[in-house]
């Protein structure tokens, strides 16, 4: 993968950036996101930040590589710090890490966030925190995409603000507003595997001598509430 021939996932992340966006992409990386959108034109101003030294220098490399350096440029802080009041920034990428991390990366950055740019979310795993999240700080879901790449399902979240009140219900968070009502093959095959694990992990559970009830508890209404998704 590069910058000219990125990941499906990747692709689709890269759909839902507006064009002539001003763009911070966290933990870019290799900057492969920003300097596709830059090479086709997507992009009126690119960041690519990253915290890692590693990845900080392969981004510089790669956006000098592509003739990007007056579009996009790389920056070595930690989360949003790398975004500055002039760079007038209205959308923000942050895709390849946990939901908790993710999370955490908004909240320690709010005060990045006060223009309210769109957000792009890809967390590979703790989606429901990520939408808790954007419940709480009144982003509101826009679009939502699941997909399978290489073993692997990912989720993307496009969030907007908006300052009228809305409501996600328990199995929105869980699930996504979207995704559980389109249902694609990907939604499936991930709620199916996550069904079997917590079946499996309930099962070995009773085997053990002293089996909290509670825990028992918790992990039964979550089978059902996958089932009645599922089945639905």
């Amino acid at each position: 993968m590069d910058a000219r021939h990125l990941s499906q996932r990747l692709l689709r992340v890269a759909s839902y950036v507006p064009k002539n966006a001003r763009l911070a992409d966290i933990g870019s990386d290799h900057a492969y996101l920003p300097a596709y959108l830059g090479l086709n034109n997507q992009l009126a101003f690119g960041i690519a930040g990253e915290v890692v030294e590693g990845p900080y220098q392969n981004a510089v490399n790669e956006i000098k590589k592509e003739g990007l350096t007056n579009l996009i440029k790389a920056r070595h802080a930690d989360g949003l710090a790398v975004i500055n009041n002039e760079d007038s920034i209205d959308v923000i990428t942050i895709c390849g890490m946990g939901g908790p991390l993710i999370s955490e990366i908004l909240e320690k950055g709010k005060l990045k966030l006060t223009t309210h740019p769109l957000l792009i979310l890809q967390p590979n795993v703790g989606e429901k925190q990520v939408r808790n999240w954007l419940l709480i700080n009144n982003y509101r879901i826009i679009a939502e995409e699941i997909l399978a790449e290489d073993q692997h399902i990912y989720e993307i979240i496009t969030a907007q603000y908006d300052e009228e009140s809305f409501e996600l219900t328990t199995e929105d968070l869980e699930f996504g507003p979207f995704l559980r009502q389109q249902k694609n093959t990907a939604f499936i095959t991930k709620w199916q595997e996550e069904l079997k694990k917590i079946k499996y992990v309930l099962e070995e559970m009773k085997k053990a001598k002293e089996f909290p009830s509670e825990q028992e508890q918790k992990m039964l209404a979550k089978i059902r509430r996958i089932e009645g998704i599922l089945d639905d």
